[in-house]
């Protein structure tokens, strides 16, 4: 029987579309929170958000259980979440949901992503990999959730006081814990670039 190299497969599979799918929806979730206002607004954004989010969980999962791992999905996947963290945290800020000190922690969480991004493209050149860490999945769990609240904002608030506040506190600690685990990369990438490869 002929063996299929997964070099061969095709690059649409269903983990795959999920990601696409992903990247399609940062746009859609950027133009309802520019345009619709008001708790319809907010609540539509949420679940645009919360789909998206989920997919980041399920193509992964898909893509292990299925053995539909592809260098197109390893590669398009991190690009989907950093653009739907960045679009919106940017949308948070602009709409003043995320507002004084608070855009610091959204900032220092964008510009990890954008280092990161450079370090891992930087170890790949070298076929270094860091693995990622479970600290690092609390911290997308909670990154994520302190979005979704903020998404959620004053439509939320109105039924359970004081959501925007826990929402700002996990935005902090999210932003913490990226600094903890980017570090990870950072150092990874200085003990390589100085030809120190050991642990």
């Amino acid at each position: 029987m002929l063996q299929t190299s997964p070099h061969s497969r095709p690059l649409i599979n269903l983990p795959n579309a999920l990601t696409i799918g992903r990247i399609i929806a940062v746009p859609v979730f950027v133009a309802v929170m520019y345009f619709l206002e008001g708790d319809f607004g907010r609540w539509i954004a949420l679940a645009l958000f919360a789909a998206a989010s989920i997919t980041d969980w399920l193509d992964g999962h898909l893509a292990r259980a299925w053995q539909q791992q592809s260098r197109f999905g390893a590669m398009l996947d991190p690009i989907a979440d950093k653009l739907l963290v960045a679009a919106a945290l940017m949308m948070l800020v602009a709409n003043g949901t995320v507002t004084g000190l608070h855009v610091f922690a959204a900032l220092i969480i964008l510009s990890r992503e954008i280092l990161v991004s450079g370090l891992r493209e930087f170890l790949a050149s070298l076929n270094a990999i860091v693995h990622v860490t479970r600290l690092a999945k609390w911290k997308t769990a909670i990154q994520m959730l302190a979005i979704g609240l903020l998404i959620a904002g004053p439509a939320a608030e109105r039924i359970v006081p004081g959501t925007e506040a826990v929402g700002l506190a996990l935005l902090w600690l999210a932003a913490v814990l990226t600094l903890w685990t980017g570090s990870d990369y950072l150092v990874a990438a200085i003990k390589h670039a100085s030809g120190d490869e050991g642990s």
